[in-house]
C-alpha cells in the first residue's frame, strides 16, 4: 500500500492528448526502479500499444527527455498520406494477412485403413 501512496503522491501528469482515446500519460521522478518513470493510461480496456504516437513514444522509451507536449518539435502535424484516426493491428484478428503456401508438405499424415470386424 505504501507503494501505491508514494506512487500517488509524486505523479505528475505530463499530457492528455486530444486524439480519438484520449490517453493520458504520467511520470514519477521519485521512482527508485530505473527506466519504470514513465507510463501511459489508455482510455479503453483492450488497448493497443500502436495507439501511441511517435513523439509520445519517443518520451516514453527515454529517447528524449522533453514529453511533445513541452516541445515544439515533437508536436503531432498531420501529414497529407497520414490516416486522420488510428487503424487498429489486424496482427493475430482473423483479419490479419496470412500468405498462401505453394509448397508441398514434406510428408503427408498417416490415415490407418482398418478392416472392419465380422
Amino acid at each position: 500500500m505504501s507503494t501505491l501512496m508514494r506512487t500517488l503522491r509524486n505523479l505528475r501528469r505530463i499530457g492528455i492528448k486530444d486524439y480519438a482515446h484520449q490517453m493520458a500519460y504520467f511520470e514519477n521522478l521519485e521512482e527508485e526502479l530505473p527506466l519504470r518513470t514513465r507510463w501511459v493510461d489508455y482510455k479503453d480496456k483492450e488497448f493497443d500499444p500502436s495507439q501511441i504516437e511517435p513523439g509520445w513514444h519517443a518520451w516514453m522509451s527515454y529517447m528524449v527527455d522533453k514529453s511533445p507536449a513541452a516541445d515544439p518539435l515533437l508536436q503531432r502535424q498531420i501529414r497529407v498520406w497520414e490516416p486522420k484516426e488510428h487503424r487498429p493491428t489486424l496482427t493475430w484478428s482473423r483479419s490479419g494477412y496470412k500468405p498462401y503456401s505453394t509448397v508441398k508438405n514434406k510428408y503427408s499424415p498417416w490415415t490407418p485403413v482398418a478392416k472392419p470386424r465380422a
